[in-house]
């Protein structure tokens, strides 16, 4: 078993939404952050597609898609960083949930 598969999938999605934020912000380049976050994300749909199955991971990836893109709109509401933590929270919360399902 690689390190990779000892992290749960809850914590590399919500890492990789918090990262690519992270990153993107203190290097001051948004393509960059968006790397981080599509790595991020691709390794957390594996890990879905290895734990749940492909259909739960393509779902878990789409809202994955969708708090990033919704982050921008609560964003202008409630500030960036609380934006970010939110929807990464979702993700998290959500993932956490199938993982627990499916164990």
């Amino acid at each position: 078993m690689t390190a990779l598969a000892k992290v749960p999938a809850a914590v590399t999605a919500a890492g990789g939404l918090v990262g690519g934020y992270g990153v993107a912000r203190w290097t001051g380049k948004r393509p960059l952050g968006g790397v981080a976050l599509a790595a991020a994300g691709a390794v957390a749909a594996r890990q879905w597609t290895a734990k749940a199955g492909a259909g739960t991971a393509a779902a878990l990836t789409g809202l994955y898609v969708a708090a990033f893109a919704g982050s921008h709109p609560l964003a202008k509401k409630v500030g960036a960083w609380p934006s970010v933590f939110a929807v990464a929270g979702t993700v998290a919360l959500a993932s956490w949930a199938v993982e627990r399902r499916a164990a």
